[in-house]
């Protein structure tokens, strides 16, 4: 029984440790911030891993081709960086980070990117927004510089007017994703980029006074030579609390004591039985 207990706590751990590790490797991101551009502006595409690795390349879906590579008939690569000192609408596609390998299987999320011929662009981020956040939406003109009273749009349908040419989408939640644009009049109408929501992680919530409570009674069951004082100080450490709460593998490791512990008291109670029935 207690070799079955061990096996699933040890699959237990192992499916904590993988879960742990589902975050994708590397991400692309885009100077400057957005996912619109006038003809002819420069920008550059960045390949960030935690490591800092210059392992990974930026590729993308165009209309000249799909699955190009940066330095392959565009752009000028430099280590996990592409550089495209001006672009055209040509330009305008789908574009993520690879592994140099070539592995799809280890690669970001994409990125759509537009380049307009016209004389609006819509400022949006390039990224999904976390839900619950703001999110500002900001309609530029090519000539003049300075900001336009705008309006705006969300899957072709009119969802308000910007003065200044901004508008500020409050606390976003998965109704606000959608394709957006803008126009200004006099000088025309952006293209259209896509906004995605993404839930907030669910965190852990600390546990109950009664859970505490709970964790109190049996530690100090399990070990009766501790006296009550130190049993209380040890479960409000702010350090322990913190290793019971959000480790699971703190935990884990308490159990697997705990099961090995017990499993041993039995092997001990075995051979007295059987020390005490050879002397009788």
């Amino acid at each position: 029984m207690e070799e079955t207990s061990a096996r699933r706590l040890l699959e237990f751990i192992v499916l904590l440790s993988c879960s742990g590790n589902s975050v994708l490797p590397v991400r692309l991101t885009v100077s400057p911030s957005r996912s619109q551009f006038f003809e002819y502006e420069s920008v550059t595409l960045i390949c960030e891993d935690e490591n800092s690795s210059d392992g990974w390349t930026v590729r993308r879906n165009t209309t000249r081709g799909t699955r190009k590579r940066c330095g392959d008939g565009w752009g000028k690569s430099a280590g996990s960086t592409c550089n495209m000192p001006y672009i055209l609408p040509l330009d305008s596609g789908l574009y993520w980070c690879e592994s140099m390998s070539g592995s799809s299987s280890s690669s970001s999320s994409s990125i759509q990117l537009s380049v307009s011929g016209g004389s609006v662009i819509l400022q949006s981020p390039v990224l999904p927004v976390m839900e619950g956040d703001d999110v500002t939406l900001s309609c530029r003109a090519k000539s003049p510089a300075h900001n336009l009273p705008a309006a705006f749009y969300k899957d072709g349908s009119f969802i308000g007017d910007g003065p200044s040419g901004h508008m500020t989408l409050l606390h976003v939640s998965s109704s606000d994703e959608g394709l957006y644009k803008c126009s200004i009049s006099g000088q025309g109408e952006s293209p259209s980029s896509r906004i995605s929501v993404e839930e907030k992680p669910i965190t852990s919530s600390p546990p109950s006074t009664s859970s505490m409570n709970l964790f109190s009674s049996s530690s100090a069951a399990s070990s009766p030579n501790s006296t009550s004082s130190s049993s209380s100080s040890s479960v409000n450490h702010p350090v322990f609390l913190h290793l019971v709460v959000f480790s699971p593998y703190f935990i884990s490791t308490l159990l697997l004591v705990s099961l090995y512990r017990h499993k041993d008291k039995g092997d001990n109670l075995h051979n007295s039985v059987v020390m005490i029935s050879s002397t009788g």
